[in-house]
């Protein structure tokens, strides 16, 4: 069994799933990011290592969960079938439904808060009221809610392999890896944004996208249609050409800002000099 593990073909594998993780993953640790700052400011490394520490071993669970019981998330349980609106809903549906809902909402309402607070400060006592392990938990929550893609993915992508306990293996391994790298670079995003906060609504904005991604693709798995409209998924690249031009559009913002504020505070210097003649 080890030697076969160990095969070029299969380590080959191994690497494709960990890339695959990191990309489908990149959604999942910019809302973990976010949402680590809910915390007290001395507990949010904790309990991101916490937080993503837990899920992956959840992780390994719902993927022994889903080898097993496959068919189940796949069956649709809730139906509807009328002129304006139609679906036929899993499990499977359901969550990621629910999961996109739920980030376009914490989207919206961290939105809200910096535009409708009067002072902002570094350190926000009303922004993060949440207890460490009420954000644990969320992060716990949210992460099973992307995992549910990333492992169905994976899960088709060792399907070639032909010797189940070979194909889980590999995927136990790719969702350790992914979860450490998740770890390390959760941290960096996390400091990246506490020193550049201006950066945090262009994260919010993203968060914001990923919840619509996360809305069409659980529509279109639970066929779902309305006034004669199929909901269609949001391919992948697509989601990752928005993301780029958010990124663009607020670097050019950001340049064109510091260039106004230039040309204003030579003219206000001009003026003064101006005055004093």
């Amino acid at each position: 069994m080890t030697s076969e593990l160990f095969q070029l073909e299969h380590l080959f594998t191994l690497l494709m799933l960990i890339l695959l993780q990191a990309v489908l993953g990149f959604d999942n640790l910019l809302y973990i990011s976010l949402e680590s700052k809910k915390a007290p400011l001395e507990k949010q490394r904790s309990v991101r290592i916490k937080g993503i520490g837990i899920a992956i071993f959840l992780r390994i669970l719902l993927l022994f969960s889903l080898v097993s019981l496959i068919k189940y998330f796949q069956k649709p349980f809730l139906s509807m079938d009328e002129t304006f609106l139609k679906f036929d809903f899993n499990v499977h549906s359901l969550i990621v439904l629910f999961g996109g809902g739920f980030i376009m909402y914490t989207a919206i309402k961290e939105i809200w808060h910096m535009i409708s607070h009067e002072q902002i400060s570094d350190n926000d006592d009303e922004h993060t009221p949440k207890s460490a392990k009420a954000v644990i938990t969320t992060i716990i929550i949210m992460n099973i809610v992307f995992s549910f893609d990333s492992i169905l993915s994976a899960m088709a992508l060792t399907n070639h392999i032909g010797n189940e306990t070979i194909e889980f293996i590999l995927m136990v391994i790719a969702i350790i890896i992914s979860g450490f790298l998740m770890m390390f670079l959760a941290d960096k995003i996390s400091v990246f944004l506490q020193k550049n906060r201006l950066y945090e609504v262009l994260g919010l904005f993203i968060l914001f996208i990923v919840g619509v991604m996360l809305l069409t693709e659980g529509g279109h798995i639970g066929e779902l249609t309305i006034l004669g409209e199929k909901i269609e998924p949001m391919p992948k690249t697509t989601f990752y050409f928005i993301i780029a031009i958010l990124i663009l559009v607020d670097l050019v913002q950001s340049k064109y800002q510091k260039r106004i504020i230039e040309a204003e505070k030579k003219e206000e210097l001009k003026d003064n000099n101006n005055t004093n003649v």
